[in-house]
């Protein structure tokens, strides 16, 4: 049984675009920075990688949501490093907000504030 979110691999074409919309998100550079795989780590341990050419190795992302303090900031941030609102904040019910980011990769960012 999984108790937590503990790796998301995207698949990229522009590593350098994709590193700062990253870095923007998470608030942290990476642990490891690589021309094949650029690896951040989030404080509570969950391993985020930028894989150039994954797509062509299979790989495909999900819609994966990250719970942050200030929703309309994080949209914010996220579109000045090159991202696009693919959905704008909104409740979702019981005050819950979600948003959805996407990179410049096409990739999605799911952000949700309680």
């Amino acid at each position: 049984m999984a108790k937590k979110l503990d790796a998301i691999l995207y698949p990229v074409t522009d590593i350098d675009a994709a590193k700062a919309q990253f870095t923007a998100l998470l608030g942290v550079a990476p642990a490891m920075d690589q021309p094949y795989y650029v690896h951040f780590e989030t404080a509570d341990g969950i391993a985020v990688g930028l894989v150039p050419g994954g797509d062509q190795r299979g790989l495909v992302t999900g819609t994966p949501f990250w719970t942050v303090d200030d929703i309309k900031g994080q949209v914010k941030a996220l579109v000045e490093a090159g991202g696009l609102v693919s959905e704008d904040v909104h409740e979702v019910g019981g005050g819950k907000l979600v948003a959805i980011v996407k990179d410049a990769q096409g990739n999605v960012i799911g952000l949700a504030q309680s």
